[in-house]
């Protein structure tokens, strides 16, 4: 067993914190785990949110346009921003500024989704070095078909010093 001294540890680097803004260009482009929808995540978010709407809650409701187990459009985006609060945005990320989001086609339970991630622009703020990124997300499920995709501005943080 080793002995540490108070404040060792604080010049090792963080394992999981985003990159700082610095560390971006425009035209970079990354991509998420995948992650599958389970029963479990569309009962709890409907349940959380009051999004209790017949076409989340009965899987055999008659009159549903789009068969299948749907899942509502905020919750396929809520998990791709988890997928990428654990690998860019976390440590970094100082607020959620705007969001534009689009459907494009239905998620349903059992689907794997993904995301790309393309940084389109940064503009260095004037003070507390951070900026605003602009990013686009495009997600898709196991197929490889676009299901929704959004823009999005993100006030992040700068390297320290």
């Amino acid at each position: 067993m080793t002995t540490t001294t108070q404040g060792q540890f604080e010049t090792l680097p963080i394992m999981g914190r985003g990159p700082y803004w610095q560390d971006l260009k425009p035209g970079m482009v990354g991509r998420t785990l995948r992650r599958t929808i389970t029963e479990s995540d569309l009962v709890n978010f409907i349940s959380a949110t009051g999004m209790l709407e017949a076409i989340f809650i009965d899987a055999n409701y008659p009159g549903a346009a789009i068969p299948g187990r749907l899942v509502p459009a905020a919750l396929t985006q809520c998990l791709i921003e988890g997928l990428l609060f654990q690998s860019v945005i976390q440590g970094v990320g100082l607020a959620l500024l705007e969001v534009h989001l689009k459907a494009h086609a239905p998620v349903r339970v059992g689907d794997s989704i993904w995301a790309t991630l393309d940084i389109t622009d940064i503009k260095p703020t004037s003070k507390s070095n951070r900026a605003i990124v602009s990013s686009e997300v495009k997600v898709f499920n196991q197929h490889e078909e676009l299901v929704l995709s959004y823009t999005v501005k993100r006030m992040s943080a700068g390297r320290p010093g």
